[in-house]
Parts: C-alpha cells; structure tokens; sequence
C-alpha cells in the first residue's frame, strides 16, 4: 500500500457522489417497476432471510448470468436491482441475484462461504454459471471464479463458473482496514488479505473481466488493473475496460439497457 494515499478519500464513494441517495432511491423504484413487469422465482440457499436467489428465467438454455449486488459488504439488498436483469432477460438470458446477510452480523469471509451456497445451489438447474457483480459484488464474482468447486463439493464440476465480469470491483481489501468502512467489517491486515481475491491462486480457467466507471477513484482503477494483470500473467484470460461517463453508482446502469455494450459483452461471455 502507498502511505501517501488517502484511502478514506479514494473508497468513500458517498462522499465522491453527493447525488447517491436519489441514485439509489431510483434504482429500488427501477427494481419494483420490473418485478411488477417480470416475475422473478425465489430460490432459498440457506436458513436466512438473505439467504435466497431471485432467478429471472431467459429464454435460452444457455449460461445464467448471476449478478452480486455491492454495498460494501455492509449495505442494500437485492430488491434494489432486480431491473439490471433486464438487459440480458432482452436477450433470452436467465439471470439470478442472490442476497446475502451483512456485516457486522457476518463476516466477509462468511459471506464468501454464503455466495458458494448460492452458487451450489444454482448448480441444480445444470447449467454453466457467469459470475458478475458491483463493488463488493465484484470482489465475489471474482472469489466464486476463483474458488476450486470441486473441493469445495466433489459433486461440483470444475468449470462451473465459466467467468467473472466484476464492476468496479475490489481484489485487495487491505487499503479498507484503517477506513471507516471497516468499522463494520472488522478486517485486521492478515484477515484482510485472507478474503483478497488479489492474493489468492489464480483460477485454473475462465476468465476475468474488470471496468470501473470512467470517473471512479485512482484506487477503483488500481484495483482492477492489477487484478487484470497479476491473474493475467498467471495465464488466466484477463480484460481491463472503462464504463464512459460513469462514476461508481451509474457505472451499473448499461445492464438494464439491451443495446449496451456491457450487455453484449456478457452475451458475449455467456455464449463463449
């Protein structure tokens, strides 16, 4: 880490985009809107409240793109982003957006565990999975691209994530320890790096996409390029992009638009 970086400035993204309230508030109206117009088949994980899938089936039999909501491993819940299906669901995609509990209650290595639940679950509809997700859910899509499924479940194949496409994502959670952000997360330096994507061996196969919003913090662009980088020399597939205009909370808004590059791009992936 660089001492000279004010990690506080670089990841408070609230602070960054004074308008995030009104952003958000759309997007959990965009979310109902949607539900009203597209019914989505709840699928329960876990025992927990959080802990369910809401599946909005695609007309193909192709990979279901799953999308990870961020929130700082502290925050929101899938009612807020159930429109961002719509994009792909255009395209006869399935999309599935799977909850999970909250720090403090948790911990984020717990919700590590939690999102392989989810992913085991949607194993059972036997088709191939493309992990994709925003800020922390970014940092998960790329965990679940890196996790080794069949020691984690020996009934699991080996390819069940075909690949990840993160969005503004986070690799190394090391800068947050002396952020406020941890007072919920309660990292310290060595569990911090334990949950790091960033640090663990790279994935065997798939592949790695990483885009931050064109006017995201230097520290959102160095967590993607040096992820793109490290698991790219490693030999993984690796893409670094920019979303035009963005900044960390519209950076997710080309997933609700069928004609967005975003959505071609994982199209593009699912179909690989």
């Amino acid at each position: 880490m660089n001492a000279a970086v004010d990690y506080e400035v670089e990841y408070n993204n609230r602070a960054r985009v004074p308008e995030n309230p009104a952003l958000m508030a759309g997007w959990a109206k965009d979310a109902a809107g949607y539900r009203e117009r597209r019914a989505a088949r709840s699928m329960a994980y876990g025992p927990g409240l959080r802990n369910r899938i809401d599946f909005f089936p695609g007309g193909n039999d192709g990979a279901i793109i799953v999308f990870i909501h961020g929130g700082y491993w502290q925050a929101l819940d899938i009612s807020f982003f159930s429109h961002l299906a719509g994009g792909l669901n255009t395209h006869g995609f399935g999309v599935a957006i799977p909850g999970y509990d909250l720090c403090p209650g948790v911990t984020v290595d717990q919700i590590i565990q939690q999102m392989r639940m989810a992913t085991r679950e949607l194993a059972r509809l036997n088709r191939p999975l493309l992990m994709s997700g925003h800020s922390a859910g970014g940092h998960l899509a790329a965990c679940m691209l890196a996790t080794d499924w069949p020691r984690y479940d020996a009934s699991l194949p080996a390819d069940l994530v075909v690949a990840a496409y993160a969005i503004s994502g986070l690799f190394d959670l090391a800068p947050l320890v002396e952020t406020s952000i941890n007072k919920a997360l309660h990292l310290d330096p060595a569990t911090a790096q334990a949950v790091s994507p960033l640090f663990w061996n790279a994935p065997l196969r798939g592949s790695l996409d990483a885009v931050v919003g064109e006017l995201e913090s230097a520290e959102y662009f160095r967590q993607s390029r040096t992820i793109v980088d490290r698991w790219g020399s490693a030999g993984v597939a690796t893409r670094f992009g920019t979303v035009p205009g963005a900044n960390h909370f519209t950076a997710i808004a080309p997933l609700a638009d069928p004609d967005s590059a975003m959505v071609s791009r994982l199209a593009e992936l699912a179909t690989g």
